[in-house]
């Protein structure tokens, strides 16, 4: 891991990858797409149900945009935007993802997830199941807490003093700054939660959660939040 840590600090970050592959297309992943080809990236999306069920998504994308099952979509990706339900997360595939930055939209709804033990007792995060799954990908937290419309909506010019600010997760330091790069292009700032250990503070029903803040807000949210 440490030679591909060498080489994405050699090769400029964000400067020389343009494909970002989707594990999952369905509200998150389509509205990161659409801000994606918006800022000069190609997209490959994926799905459960198969690449021909994309066809009316890849169609309104235009042709940066193409359709390919998770294994292909892991393959093509520079950067892979994980955007399936929790309880489906050890079907990403992992040998296509090793090396490669892996930014996780997650979030347990037990509702829909089933109960999970780990993240009950909250011995664990959200996105530390995933680099558990991942353990040669980097794996960073991001677009968990914002509605998918506003993805595509609210991002404004770095000098707006009312920016809205997004969460970053991670263990590994040039990989959260290729997603602040990322943040920064579709239009928003980036508040460094920390650790994927500390991921926790900009889940599902702490104060960051769901609303729009600035840089700020944001802090002061995450500063509140309890476990």
């Amino acid at each position: 891991m440490a030679l591909v840590v060498t080489l994405r600090r050699r090769s400029g970050l964000m400067t020389s990858m343009t494909t970002i592959g989707f594990i999952g297309a369905g509200n998150i992943g389509s509205q990161v797409a659409r801000k994606a080809i918006e800022s000069g990236y190609d997209v490959v999306l994926s799905n459960s149900r198969g690449p021909e069920t994309l066809a009316d998504l890849i169609e309104e994308l235009g042709p940066q945009a193409r359709a390919a099952t998770a294994v292909q979509a892991a393959e093509a990706a520079d950067i892979a935007v994980v955007t399936v339900p929790l309880k489906n997360y050890r079907e990403v595939p992992v040998d296509e993802l090793a090396g490669k930055i892996v930014i996780d939209t997650n979030n347990y709804y037990f509702e829909r997830d089933g109960h999970i033990e780990s993240l009950d007792n909250n011995e664990e995060t959200v996105s530390g199941l995933l680099q558990k799954h991942l353990p040669q990908s980097y794996v960073v937290k991001g677009f968990n807490h914002i509605m998918s419309a506003d993805i595509t909506t609210d991002g404004s010019a770095a000098d707006d003093p009312d920016r809205r600010a997004l969460a970053i997760a991670g263990d590994d330091e040039d990989a959260k700054t290729t997603v602040t790069e990322l943040y920064d292009k579709f239009g928003f700032d980036a508040v460094d939660v920390g650790s994927l250990d500390e991921s926790w503070r900009v889940e599902r029903d702490r104060p960051a959660y769901g609303q729009r803040q600035t840089k700020a807000e944001l802090k002061e949210n995450l500063a509140k939040a309890t476990r």
